[in-house]
């Protein structure tokens, strides 16, 4: 026999449909999210067969249940591992100059770092039009592994001059870069963005601790400072399940 794997606004449908006492499932669903209040990101949930076991239900229904609550963005499944509560996703302002430790420190989450690579490297096309250099100029490259409260993030590049790195460069490791540059006179002030997506690489899924499916976000910066000069071109790759990006559109003048 063939099962039907009805889709979650189906099921929403149905269980709107006039019956006193609301489906098994809806219920489940319910029970789920109760767990998911007082549950942290991460955090297992029950299988389909500890609820089926519990609520004394069918696979099918326990099943129906979990794409309810799936439907709502709470919760992932890994194959194989299970249910977990999934991270809330981070409010991001495209173009925004604040830096990723001041951004989740005004979330009231715990900002670090892990250092992948820092070190002198040829820039190129994109990033000389970018800090107004020529192709034989020397510039940094620092790249790091973003995490909010321990969970991986995003994945930062920042190439800047060669005179700005050295500056900053015994910095790297105790704290934000932008604070570094705000510490040698250098205050961030302004940035201009471009965003992509696309399918995440593996290494990016094994930094980042993604599913094979996963996409990543790309956000290309160039960071000016109070004076219009560029400190920095930075690409950094966002797991795009625990981000949401926004924009705010300003009209320019009165015409239709």
């Amino acid at each position: 026999m063939q099962i039907v794997d009805y889709g979650p606004a189906f099921l929403r449908l149905v269980a709107s449909m006039g019956a006193d006492t609301p489906p098994r499932y809806t219920q489940i669903a319910d029970y789920l999210r109760s767990l998911i209040d007082g549950a942290e990101p991460g955090d297992r949930l029950p299988s389909d067969a500890e609820l089926c076991n519990r609520f004394d239900v069918s696979r099918m229904t326990a099943r129906q249940a979990v794409q309810l609550v799936a439907a709502d963005g709470l919760i992932e499944r890994k194959r194989g591992a299970g249910t977990f509560v999934r991270a809330r996703p981070v409010e991001r302002d495209l173009g925004s100059p604040l830096s990723f430790s001041e951004d989740m420190r005004s979330r009231g989450m715990r900002p670090s770092s892990m250092r992948l690579g820092w070190g002198r490297v040829r820039p190129n096309e994109d990033e000389q039009e970018a800090l107004g250099i020529g192709p034989d100029d020397s510039v940094y490259a620092l790249e790091r592994l973003r995490l909010a409260d321990d969970i991986p993030m995003a994945i930062e590049r920042a190439v800047m001059p060669e005179s700005l790195a050295l500056a900053v460069e015994g910095q790297l490791d105790t704290g934000s870069l932008h604070e570094a540059f705000q510490r040698i006179g250098r205050v961030p002030s302004r940035a201009h963005a471009e965003v992509t997506a696309r399918k995440a690489t593996r290494r990016e899924r094994d930094l980042l601790e993604l599913p094979s499916t996963a996409i990543v976000i790309c956000e290309r910066r160039t960071i000016f400072d109070q004076d219009g000069k560029p400190l920095e071109r930075t690409v950094t790759r966002y797991a795009s399940a625990r981000y949401s990006f926004q924009a705010v559109l300003v009209r320019s003048d009165d015409r239709d």
